[in-house]
């Protein structure tokens, strides 16, 4: 079984970016990395790096997306947390032999470079967990 090779960021969702950007930078120290829009997800991803950590702040671009959804619901807060895979097809094919449930069952396109691909938290205890393979620019 392959492991996750390191934790590729912290995903959370905030009814916008440009209201936390001096939360994150000032108090917390934070170097901003600039903003993506994700269109297939309906999500604007504004990076924040602190050491080796990256933040996603994920400020939807829609009422129906899944991340309006979750701050109607929940609130602002941690959406998920994402690990860098090797080979994500082969992870996704472990997972699901091992019983896992997939909100993904193939990957996908993300931001920052990446293909990813998220399990459903009730089969990771609770938490939103989203795998993540860098892609080549």
């Amino acid at each position: 079984m392959q492991a996750a090779k390191a934790v590729n960021h912290i995903g959370i969702a905030v009814a916008s970016i440009d209201d936390q950007r001096d939360f994150y930078e000032k108090q917390l120290g934070a170097i901003f990395e600039g903003v993506e829009t994700v269109a297939d997800q309906r999500v604007k991803v504004g990076f924040f790096r602190i050491g080796d950590v990256r933040l996603e702040l994920l400020e939807p671009t829609d009422e129906e997306s899944p991340v309006a959804k979750f701050l109607e619901k929940r609130g602002p807060g941690l959406h998920h947390v994402a690990y860098t895979v090797d080979d994500l097809e082969a992870r996704i094919a472990e997972l699901k032999a091992e019983g896992i449930r997939m909100i993904d069952e193939t990957p996908r396109n993300g931001a920052h470079h990446t293909r990813i691909a998220f399990l459903h938290p009730k089969s990771s205890h609770g938490v939103l967990t989203e795998l993540c393979e860098p892609t080549k620019k």
